[in-house]
């Protein structure tokens, strides 16, 4: 009996996420986790520093093994920095699932800033660009193009994931060659550095989440 009661507590541990793996690379391991509500974690840790955007607004509970506890409200679409710690135990307080996409960076911090460009997006459009966070690994970006505008001609000087917030139907053009391209809202894409402009083809503003890696 004591074994099976062992094993359900393990199990209902285990259900309070649903994770999905889109990209693992040398430089991040990229998570889709669905987290249910009033359904703890087992106790866990992260060994290394992560870039974390919610896609529906809640609030987590965090129990520490040290004795110490944290509560945290985010909103929908919201970024936080979530630095390396200790075993804690999480739980969902809100009252429906939150889908995390949660980009783990492998390499440290090494201390390089976002290699120079005049065409960098944040100096050619600032309006659609701005700079939410930005440490020794990364430089997040929170990007916003409205239904029907258009991007000038800028450059991503770094890899970069991309978390999409709402869904793309994009023109894209790159050295002079236009594609269409298309991702879903709560999805995470890997991309390389490249020089283009972009079109939002939608009739409804697009908004996307960019974690460019410094390392």
């Amino acid at each position: 009996m004591r074994s099976i009661t062992i094993l359900l507590a393990a199990t209902a541990a285990f259900s309070a996420e649903t994770v999905k793996t889109p990209i693992d690379n040398d430089q991040v391991k990229v998570l889709n986790v669905v987290v249910q509500p009033h359904e703890k974690t087992r106790l866990h840790q992260h060994k290394v520093n992560r870039v974390m955007i919610y896609l529906q607004a809640g609030r987590q509970d965090f129990d520490y093994q040290d004795g110490k506890k944290s509560v945290m409200n985010f909103k929908a679409g919201e970024m936080k920095w979530s630095p390396a710690g200790g075993m804690h135990i999480a739980e969902i307080t809100s009252n429906n699932p939150v889908n995390i996409i949660e980009v783990e960076l492998k390499k440290p911090g090494a201390g390089a800033s976002v290699p120079a460009s005049a065409l960098d997006p944040v100096k050619v459009d600032p309006k659609h660009y701005k700079v939410e966070l930005e440490n020794d690994q990364v430089r997040v970006l929170r990007v916003k193009i409205g239904a029907r505008q258009s991007t000038p001609l800028h450059e991503h000087s770094l890899n970069r994931v991309v978390t999409y917030l709402t869904d793309q139907n994009f023109r894209v053009t790159t050295d002079g060659k236009a594609e269409t391209v298309q991702h879903k809202a709560g999805e995470a894409s890997w991309g390389t550095p490249t020089k283009h402009t972009e079109e939002n083809l939608s009739d409804k503003p697009f908004e996307v989440v960019v974690v460019e890696l410094k390392n």
